[in-house]
């Protein structure tokens, strides 16, 4: 009879084990990051006592809970979110370059101003035409610095969000960090070490989004952590590295790994660090361009200014003023000193404009304009057809891993009655065995 109550008891005990796993299984159905845990059973064999006689079991009893997971899958989810998060960070500073080339409408000042000459020549002398011409000059000098002052804005924007990045991922680090200290002193088999492996893959998972990594695991379940393709450590058991970000006075920019092996350049291939490295580069020459354009057009329109005559007959002053796009102004503020007259011509010549609309040709700066937004147009448009598709190739990696991991809320409600008719069982085993004790007792 005590051996049918330990064998009763341990039913109850091990079923109870499964009911509170399955449960909990039901209702993290939908947490994400969630591994399904299966409560693995034996039985309790009895021990041997050297004859050949057929002895019975003890019972049953929890092998240990048991974590759906796959290291492959896990690692491709990584990866195709590495690369996800490189080109949606990218098209983000792409479609900064963007805002900044056409809102500001530079392209339609620089041919309102061109044009602007054009109708002057018709009348030199006119003041109605001259004070247009140099209103159209105000305007294509305020859309110069605004479009350099939105370049500007858009790498100061940059930095902030790789210094964030680069907070992110320390803090992800060093929470990595923990967790392995933790897994490290962990019993196996137990729902602590698995909802620590989840949190531990949940880590990865949040980090290979700010740059790739690759990952290594030992026996206790303890991830170490490169950066990129063996690049530097990260995470090395329970010590964690720092992250850090510089860009340089070119628009460079740099990341470094300090801490646990010294300190390392840090180079991303994949994540949203790959990503800004990848939009700095962008903005630093697309700033450049346009500031060659501008500065061009500066020196272009006063060497034509100084090559001809104002309506008094003096020899024309600098127009423009200009180091780059963003301190592009207007420094000519009398619409009579417009040199519109070839050295000579008096005031109806219209001689000097001629040499104004070479410039335009040959200089060619309504074409570099146009060229500079279209190539970032396409550049963005590419980005973003690149990341649809890497969008799907992640969503697919998910799945597969998911319908591994994932909890089946049908199956789980099939184990729960399953288990929950043996618990009950097992009770009635308990119930029999004190009942058939008793009535032995009360015989005699």
């Amino acid at each position: 009879m005590t051996d049918m109550l330990s064998i009763g008891a341990s039913g109850v005990r091990a079923y109870q084990t499964a009911l509170t796993t399955t449960s909990e299984n039901i209702a993290n159905a939908g947490t994400a990051g969630y591994s399904r845990r299966v409560a693995g059973t034996r039985e309790v064999a009895a021990p041997s006592d050297g004859s050949n006689r057929v002895l019975n079991g003890l019972g049953v009893t929890i092998s240990g809970i048991t974590r759906a997971s796959s290291d492959l899958q896990n690692a491709e989810v990584r990866a195709a979110g590495s690369d996800l998060a490189r080109s949606e960070a990218g098209a983000v500073w792409l479609n900064r370059i963007e805002g900044a080339l056409t809102g500001n409408k530079l392209d339609e000042r620089l041919t309102a101003f061109f044009n602007a000459a054009t109708s002057l020549s018709a009348n030199p002398s006119a003041s109605a035409p001259r004070a247009t011409m140099l209103q159209a000059a105000a305007s294509l000098a305020s859309s110069f610095s605004a479009t350099g002052a939105a370049l500007d804005g858009a790498l100061a924007d940059l930095d902030q969000s790789a210094d964030a990045m680069a907070g992110q991922l320390n803090s992800l680090t060093a929470n990595l960090a923990k967790v392995n200290s933790a897994l490290g002193r962990a019993s196996q088999g137990t729902s602590s070490q698995a909802a620590l492996l989840d949190e531990r893959d949940r880590l990865l998972e949040t980090m290979s989004a700010i740059t790739d990594v690759s990952v290594s695991f030992d026996a206790a379940g303890r991830a170490n952590v490169k950066a990129g393709g063996g690049g530097p450590v990260l995470v090395l058991g329970d010590q964690s590295a720092v992250a850090t970000y510089a860009r340089g006075p070119d628009g460079s920019v740099s990341f470094a790994v300090y801490g646990i092996d010294g300190s390392h350049a840090l180079s991303p291939g994949g994540g949203a660090l790959a990503g800004v490295a990848e939009g700095a580069a962008r903005i630093a020459d697309a700033r450049s361009a346009l500031d060659r354009i501008a500065v061009d057009l500066a020196n272009g329109v006063n060497t034509v200014q100084a090559g001809g005559e104002n309506l008094d007959g003096n020899a024309g002053a600098a127009m423009f003023s200009a180091t780059g796009a963003s301190d592009f102004k207007l420094v000519l503020d009398d619409p009579r000193g417009i040199a519109a007259a070839a050295p000579g011509g008096g005031e109806r010549s219209n001689g000097n404009l001629a040499a104004l609309a070479t410039l335009r040709k040959d200089g060619k700066f309504e074409a570099g304009l146009t060229t500079l937004t279209t190539d970032n147009a396409s550049a963005l448009a590419a980005r973003r057809s690149i990341a649809e598709v890497q969008s799907t190739i992640r969503s697919n990696a998910a799945a597969a891993r998911d319908s591994i991991t994932g909890v089946n809320v049908d199956e789980e409600a099939v184990d729960l009655i399953r288990f929950q008719q043996a618990y009950q069982a097992s009770s009635r085993v308990i119930q029999v065995a004190r009942e058939t004790l008793q009535t032995l007792f009360d015989i005699r």
